[in-house]
């Protein structure tokens, strides 16, 4: 048979034994991944296990591949050293990028700044990592067009080498709550008093239950970073705008809850309101007033 092919192709039989070797390879290692793959699906329904296993495994059975193929084609490349020698320093400049990317990879999978699962921010793109690859990571898009941090369905494909130029903000790792604030404006002439004190039962009632779950949270962040909070009560703060009085409400929720919580603080808020007649919301309003036929008293908006 090797001579036949010899004689029609012109292929030695040495390189058609090696070629026969190299598909052998190529066969064990695709039906050894594909038992190992089975034995852990088997063991786990966990999509997260799997998906690390699938890489991982991925990962290993190519480059043992690459190197067990090489092992039996590098005697016919060892006369052409200098050559490849050449070209590898061609190849290096003309495939910065790529390999800037993959210098990203062995900087993410080493030094774990953020994995899959993560919400996490690189430079204006902020989304949940659904997939990390040699050359690039996958986010899946939260925010842009769509308010308070949830997805807008797209898919963000970023090259790994962003993560040596542009800084990187994990939602996910160390401290997975943030602060968050609501502003409610009043009129000048509410009982801001009586308003204050029922955005504080408000937010009392939706965010105090969290204070010593953070309080454990930030004793573990704190033995890798350097983070502290001393008031992590949820707080009312009050101030005066142009249209009238200004309650800040600042409370910490977890990161993928904060449409979901102004929701139900805002709710309450109206429900609370329209019980009492001496509060009113502050809009941007023009008013004049004449002292003279209305009196140093009145005063009249319109």
């Amino acid at each position: 048979m090797f001579e036949v092919i010899e004689r029609e192709i012109g292929l030695s039989p040495t390189n058609q034994r090696k070629i026969l070797i190299s598909i052998s390879i190529i066969i064990l290692i695709w039906v050894l991944r594909y038992l190992i793959l089975k034995l852990v699906w088997r063991q786990t329904e966990d999509a997260r296990i799997r998906y690390q296993w699938k890489r991982s495994i991925g990962f290993i059975i190519s480059m043992v591949a690459v190197i067990l193929i090489s092992s039996v084609w590098i005697s016919a490349f060892a006369r052409f050293g200098a050559f490849l020698g050449l070209l590898s320093a061609g190849l290096a400049i003309a495939l910065k990028d790529p390999l800037t990317n993959i210098a990203g990879w062995l900087f993410i999978s080493t030094r774990k700044p953020f994995s899959v699962g993560d919400r996490v921010q690189i430079g204006g793109d902020i989304g949940d990592v659904i997939d990390i690859r040699f050359f690039q990571f996958s986010l899946l898009e939260v925010g842009n067009w769509v308010q308070a941090d949830q997805s807008t369905g797209r898919i963000i494909h970023i090259p790994n080498g962003k993560v040596f130029l542009q800084a990187q903000a994990n939602y996910s790792k160390g401290f997975q709550y943030i602060w968050n604030e609501i502003p409610v404006l009043i009129t000048f002439e509410s009982n801001w008093e009586l308003t204050k004190t029922i955005l504080e039962k408000i937010i009392n009632k939706h965010a105090e239950h969290l204070t010593k779950t953070v309080e454990k949270e930030i004793k573990e962040a704190t033995k890798k970073y350097l983070i502290t909070y001393f008031h992590l009560t949820p707080i009312v703060y009050t101030s005066v705008k142009d249209s009238g009085i200004l309650l800040t409400i600042r409370y910490l929720c977890g990161f993928r809850k904060r449409r979901t919580s102004e929701h139900d603080i805002w709710e309450d808020i109206l429900k609370e309101f329209a019980k009492n007649k001496d509060i009113e919301f502050a809009y941007p309003t023009t008013r004049f007033f004449n002292q003279q036929l209305e009196g140093p008293d009145t005063v009249s908006r319109k």
